[in-house]
């Protein structure tokens, strides 16, 4: 049977892994076994969170939609409504970001969804 040296191979696992380490605390840095397992978690949680970041910012946009919008008086559904019914493409991080920097280009928005839901 022939003899495998993993010198290199597995020195450069450890390396790899003990990179991805620096910044945890006491043996999560320093000991390979906790090492590795702290990374594979926090690799599964930067995956999932990755995915979770886009819901989090549209339920962002969309309560900040509705709070401009409830102060000049409509709902957020009729908001919507009322863009989509006037052939407004504005995605809602971009109506987000009206809402809060300039709230004139806002007011006309919502006189624009109150003419097209009549």
């Amino acid at each position: 049977m022939v003899r495998v040296k993993t010198n290199v191979a597995r020195h450069r696992r450890v390396r790899r892994v003990m990179k991805r380490a620096k910044g945890f605390v006491q043996g999560r840095r320093k000991l390979y076994r906790q090492a590795n397992e702290t990374v594979e978690r926090a690799e599964m949680y930067a995956y999932e969170h990755r995915r979770n970041r886009k819901r989090w910012f549209r339920r962002l946009w969309i309560t900040r939609i509705t709070a401009a919008c409830r102060e000049r008086g409509l709902s957020y559904s009729r908001f919507i409504d009322g863009l989509r019914k006037a052939k407004c493409e504005l995605d809602r991080r971009i109506l987000a970001e009206l809402a809060v920097v300039d709230p004139a280009a806002f007011d006309g928005l919502v006189a624009m969804a109150r003419k097209a839901v009549g």
